[in-house]
């Protein structure tokens, strides 16, 4: 070829600027030069197709809109040919040899001015072409022009001096990139590289990707469908594919959304959770995407954190991202788009835990751990998990769980508080004196069973204006009833509870009959900013050395035949009065989880079996 046929061209300054700045500093992965040749030649096809219902002379129009991936191992070159628009003469210069249409020197004058890093800046500058030189130590732009009196050329640079055009006959429209790669970078010439890099950011773009000729990018983009146009059977694959599942999701969530923002979604609940099995944590894995293009396949902070068992894919068109797509530059939106997405799956858990009660019961029994963490975490999204949350109670039967909602619709008139009682199991707090004074008054109380349930009662501390109130607690105040049996006279009453207050010492706090108890003689109350038994084990399991003084009221019932018996006891047989006592205290606390110690205990009932036996 003769030299008149051969243009060079020294690049601006400010090309090799930025040339620099994106070989050494801007990309943080080097692997993403491929996302961003393949995005760029899906814009150049989706450019063309918008051409050919305007334009009549396009050449070569019977060309399909395919991208072209060839990989040699043996050269050490990656080829990557697609056939969308192609550039003139003018355009080769326009769009990779000066800052005109980049936006390069508007990139590098905020930059220099803002005094901050590129992630931080760069958004709307379209110079993705430019990474292909972190890998390569020359790059061959071949193409020809949809227009019909275009040229074929080709375009050489080795990203650092400077570039040359020439003419290059024989081209088919479009552009066709040849990276003659760097021996460092050498692995991009692997087929089996290449085909993970195109599964992993662009196996949803809306062109086939063929590499050496196979079919790469099979899954369609299903968020972007109609749902009306998307069978089960492509729902559960698609599921299968991104969740790398074999089972059927439990629930789905498919919507698309122009306001606030431009959002196409797809999200899957997974049937089991993985993470009560004992595995390890799980990671985010709702991808983010941006027009198709993979932006972050485990975003951390887009979501609330106890979503992470959420599976699919979140692309929003109204992104703005930094020039290599790793990091998202408007924080504020990013969290808009977070909010829109928790407040639609939680609003889609409402509506399926109200259409299939028991199917939600089935889901919520393994997730139900991800729901109460986030009543305790995620402050703008309570009020709404509250209405998810799940238990036993004093009025469900057969292992049937109830929510909150039901519970008000079974409270009495004026009952202002929601009652629970924290423990091991059902079958426990059903038997436990805290409970007799509600079950006799037709007042429900929820059963609270899991470890956790205390720190998520304690953060939600209310629904719909009622208080969520512990009966173990002092404090409760019930409305008088009318009890069966002789109760001890107010003097008689009066006099005990100071025998038991004088002989018990500091072990309690006070001592009084009370409205608690129906077939029990005592019970311990935890005083209202005492700790209960369920924390004081916590606390222990965390720290051996814990250590602390339990101090109770106890409540008598001034109808049980033990109480009155001790009553009468106290002064004809104050030691064994004292003994007994000291018993019915420790009764308690075993009832309410509180005693650490049994050895006096032991002895003690010994002791009074002797008696008792004579």
């Amino acid at each position: 070829m003769s030299e008149a046929t051969l243009e060079t061209h020294s690049f601006q300054a400010e090309i090799k600027q930025l040339l620099d700045l994106v070989v050494h500093s801007l990309y943080t992965d080097r692997e993403i030069f491929l996302r961003e040749l393949v995005s760029n030649a899906s814009d150049s096809m989706e450019k063309l197709r918008h051409l050919q219902g305007t334009e009549k002379d396009i050449h070569d129009a019977a060309l399909p809109l395919e991208i072209h991936i060839t990989t040699d191992s043996e050269a050490k070159t990656l080829t990557l040919a697609d056939h969308g628009i192609g550039m003139t003469r003018g355009e080769l210069v326009e769009n990779l040899g000066t800052i005109a249409h980049s936006g390069t020197k508007a990139f590098l004058t905020a930059m220099k001015e803002s005094g901050t890093t590129p992630a931080d800046m760069i958004g709307q500058f379209g110079v993705g072409f430019y990474s292909a030189f972190m890998v390569a130590s020359e790059v061959q732009v071949f193409t020809r022009s949809w227009r019909e009196n275009g040229e074929d050329l080709l375009w050489t640079s080795d990203g650092a001096t400077g570039y040359s055009i020439e003419e290059a006959p024989g081209q088919q429209r479009g552009v066709k990139v040849v990276l003659k790669l760097k021996d460092e970078h050498a692995e991009f010439s692997e087929e089996a590289r290449v085909k993970h890099l195109i599964e992993r950011y662009s196996n949803f773009v809306g062109f086939p990707i063929l590499l050496n000729g196979e079919r790469v990018n099979k899954v369609e983009a299903l968020w972007l469908k109609n749902k009306a146009d998307v069978t089960e059977e492509e729902y559960k694959e698609f599921y299968q594919f991104t969740a790398h599942a074999y089972d059927d999701p439990a629930y789905r969530l498919h919507f698309a959304a122009d306001a606030p923002l431009a959002i196409n979604a797809l999200v899957f609940v997974p049937n089991e959770n993985m993470e009560r099995f004992g595995m390890n944590k799980m990671e985010p894995a709702v991808a983010l995407y941006c027009k198709k293009v993979l932006i972050d396949p485990s975003p951390k902070g887009l979501l609330p954190e106890w979503m992470r068992f959420l599976k699919g894919v979140i692309d929003s068109a109204d992104l703005p991202l930094n020039i290599s797509r790793e990091t998202m530059q408007d924080s504020a939106l990013v969290r808009k788009l977070g909010s829109v997405i928790s407040k639609r799956v939680l609003k889609m858990f409402e509506k399926e835990a109200e259409a299939d009660p028991d199917k939600f019961q089935v889901f919520y029994k393994k997730f139900d751990r991800f729901i109460k963490e986030g009543v305790a975490t995620d402050y703008a999204n309570r009020d709404a998990l509250a209405k998810l949350l799940r238990f036993e109670s004093s009025m469900t039967e057969d292992a049937k769980l109830a929510s909150l909602a039901d519970y008000m619709t079974r409270a009495k008139d004026g009952q202002d508080k929601i009652y629970y009682l924290v423990g091991p199991s059902k079958s426990q707090l059903e038997n436990s004196p805290y409970v007799e004074a509600f079950k006799a008054r037709g007042i429900e109380v929820i059963y609270f069973t899991d470890p956790v349930d205390e720190y998520v009662v304690e953060s939600l501390g209310d629904y719909e204006g009622k208080k969520l109130t512990s009966i173990s607690h002092a404090g409760v105040e019930l409305e008088d009833k009318e009890e069966e049996g002789d109760a001890l006279s107010p003097e008689a009453t009066e006099k005990l509870c100071a025998f038991l207050k004088e002989e018990l010492g500091d072990k309690v706090t006070a001592v009084a009959a009370g409205k608690r108890l129906v077939d029990s003689p005592v019970i311990a109350l935890v005083p209202a900013d005492g700790m209960t038994a369920q924390m004081r084990r916590m606390m222990k399991a965390m720290d051996e050395n814990y250590r602390d003084e339990v101090k109770v009221e106890l409540e008598i019932n001034p109808r049980h035949p033990l109480v009155k018996k001790l009553a009468e006891t106290q002064d004809k047989n104050p030691e064994l009065a004292r003994m007994v006592a000291s018993q019915m205290l420790d009764n308690a606390l075993i009832a309410a989880g509180l005693l650490d110690d049994a050895r006096d205990l032991v002895k003690r009932m010994t002791t009074l079996m002797e008696k008792a036996m004579g």
